[in-house]
């Protein structure tokens, strides 16, 4: 028998082993293929506007993911050979060369990979449609995604896991010399001693915790993070940090050390699977400081992005209300624009408002928080056109002036103000001089915008009453702006482009489209969530495989104990009970303190500084809810393959 049926063989006879390692490397190969493949699909790059910047982000994402398929499948594959060295200790014995043994794990992992790699190639292509569709619907794009097996994505994927395969081959060689012999023989015979617990360090624990949320919660309203930051920000990480890691290490340990000392213990199962955690403490403490962390930090980013995602949809509504806004075109290109609008998007309501173009004006920090994004010229336009304006767009509240009132609008940068009297005042057109009654955020002309995403300056706009107006336009020359409202603007990129071509031949033209920074908008933020949500995937599939695998391999070490259970007289269905009870607590209190770390951090961060978007606390749960359903996966799988193998030897 040579190496290579030596190692056919041992994937046959260890067949449930091979499939856990084989399954972490197929998740690895689809999502990594289900990445390069859209980098690559024809019908995905062309719906894309921006394209090189796609083809940049989804490039650098997919080598982020490889980046974490490579540490995950690199963790899979050393429990896998910690599960086996005292075969491998046997294959010593016998007279077989470390570089043998080497050849053989080379072997073995090079037909695992060969089987993962076509078959994860053709998920990841059956899947392309589905997740090209997801990012379709992200961007609001109606466009088809077509199933795709793009040969640079294939190519792509097999050279990246061809490497792989070559690190997992070193790291199994590395393993196998530096252990002896004496210890491969004994390798699953070590057991964790039980730890003496700290009532004092099991309270310490919890104090930190709370102080690190406390931390949290005056971030916004205590000078402490303004002054000190980068130290408080240190604080309050090692904090949270040793916190966790008291709890888990002391806190869970007191709690059942207590659970061990009250009189119904040795009631019902209660003693078997108490006593059976309070030995695997030291060995899990670091696994669930870990993985509550990771799980802080996953659900976290997720949860922010998503908000991001959803904020800036909102932003371009609010700072972008004009489908389309330009200046108006002689009668004919007016006319011949409209039909544009009206072959692929119905117009739905359009208004004409005529305003007056000032002088440049120098002193405008007075009404302008950030003067810098706006032009140093103002444009006057009468309450009656503003009032028009927010009929058209069903938003906004009407205003009316007397006199010499005005009103400052302003973009989201800028705080809405009413001033109180004695009120600003600016001076205007040869010595016009207007009170400021109030600054309010609406856009009558919003920020210039091209096709592509440019923009400049946002137009700044002074609304005076109808009196004023009638007075001053007799004097100075007027500039009238078409806006409108049309159907569906959401996929109106190609007439924004024609537009802007007919519009802008004339210099100094003004142009803004919604769809324009929409479209810009929407795909970055677009490709980031998708691409977070995947590194999301990835970690909470590692995270859940940590303690699956050290579960799995404690399951492997009590097959005996359960054994004598079962000979005292302890049925299947009270084995099972207390399974449960015992990967409950293993799976519950990380999944919870993930959770709980990560909503203060979510809350404080983002749903108290956006308190007007009324999905945002849906989107944050949603994240969560994920999550929990992740774990319960992890849980109701673990308990069944932990009842399968303590149960083998008793079946054989």
């Amino acid at each position: 028998m040579n190496i290579v049926d030596l190692s056919w063989r041992n994937m046959k006879r260890n067949f449930r082993l091979y499939t856990i390692y084989f399954i972490s490397m197929l998740v690895g190969v689809v999502i990594y293929f289900t990445f390069s493949g859209l980098m690559f699909n024809e019908d995905v790059v062309e719906a894309i506007q921006n394209k090189e910047n796609y083809k940049m982000v989804i490039f650098i994402a997919s080598i982020i993911v490889f980046l974490f398929i490579v540490f995950f499948i690199l963790y899979a594959n050393s429990f896998f050979m910690k599960q086996r060295k005292k075969e491998f200790g046997m294959y010593l014995l016998y007279g077989m060369k470390e570089r043998q043994v080497a050849a053989m794990v080379f072997f073995e992992t090079l037909f695992l990979s060969a089987i993962s790699v076509s078959s994860g190639i053709l998920i990841g292509g059956l899947l392309s449609k589905f997740f090209g569709a997801v990012l379709m619907n992200l961007m609001h794009y109606n466009d088809d995604i077509s199933f795709a097996f793009p040969l640079e994505a294939i190519g792509l994927t097999i050279a990246l896991f061809a490497l792989l395969i070559v690190i997992i081959t070193i790291q199994s060689y590395f393993n196998v010399r530096r252990v002896q012999l004496v210890e491969l023989f004994h390798a699953k015979d070590k057991m964790d001693k039980p730890l003496t617990f700290s009532r004092v360090l099991a309270i310490v624990s919890i104090l930190l915790i709370t102080a690190s949320y406390y931390m949290i919660t005056i971030a916004d309203s205590t000078d402490i993070w303004k002054d000190y930051f980068n130290q408080a920000l240190i604080a309050t990480t090692v904090a949270l940090i040793v916190g966790t890691y008291l709890f888990f290490r002391q806190f869970s340990g007191w709690l059942l050390q207590k659970m061990s000392q009250s009189k119904n213990y040795f009631h019902g199962n209660k003693m078997l699977w108490i006593s059976s955690l309070r030995f695997s403490i030291r060995g899990n403490t670091v696994n669930f400081t870990f993985n509550s962390l990771i799980s802080a930090i996953v659900i976290f980013t997720v949860g922010f992005i998503a908000v991001d995602y959803a904020v800036k949809g909102e932003v371009v509504k609010k700072e972008f209300p004009n489908h389309f806004a330009f200046s108006t075109q002689d009668a004919e290109t007016q006319k011949y624009i409209e039909k544009l609008m009206d072959d692929s998007h119905p117009i739905i309501g359009h208004e004409t408002i005529t305003g007056i173009q000032t002088e440049k004006i120098q002193n405008r920090k007075t009404f302008l928080s950030h003067p810098e994004y706006y032009t140093e010229e103002f444009y006057l336009f009468p309450e009656s056109q503003l009032n028009a304006i927010v009929e058209l767009r069903e938003v906004g509240e009407k205003v009316d002036l007397k006199g010499e009132e005005a009103i400052v609008l302003t973009r989201g940068i800028d705080d809405p103000v009413k001033y109180k009297s004695p009120e600003p005042t600016m001076t205007v057109l040869d010595g016009y001089t207007f009170h400021i009654a109030e600054k309010i955020r609406y856009p009558l002309l919003s920020i210039p915008t091209k096709p592509g995403g440019d923009t400049d300056l946002q137009p700044s706009v002074l609304i005076i009453s109808d009196e004023a107006f009638e007075n001053l336009k007799e004097k100075y020359t007027l500039s009238s702006y078409e806006i409108y409202q049309i159907e569906d603007p959401k996929t109106s990129n190609d007439l924004s482009r024609k537009i802007y071509d007919i519009v802008m031949q004339a210099e100094g033209t003004y142009y803004s489209a919604y769809i324009d920074m929409h479209s810009t908008d929407t795909e970055s933020s677009s490709l980031v969530l998708f691409s977070v949500a995947f590194f999301a995937v990835i970690a909470l599939f590692a995270l859940g495989s940590v303690i699956y695998f050290k579960q799995l391999r404690e399951a492997t070490e009590e097959r005996e104990h359960y054994a004598i259970l079962r000979k005292m007289g302890v049925d299947d269905k009270e084995i099972k009970k207390i399974i449960r009870k015992q990967l409950l607590f293993v799976f519950l209190p990380p999944l919870i303190l993930g959770l709980v770390h990560s909503w203060f951090l979510l809350y404080y961060s983002a749903i108290l500084a956006i308190k007007d978007l009324p999905s945002l606390t849906t989107i944050i749960f949603s994240v969560m809810g994920l999550y929990v359903l992740t774990y319960l996966i992890f849980y109701v799988s673990s308990a069944s393959i932990y009842y399968k193998i303590i149960s083998e030897k008793n079946t054989r």
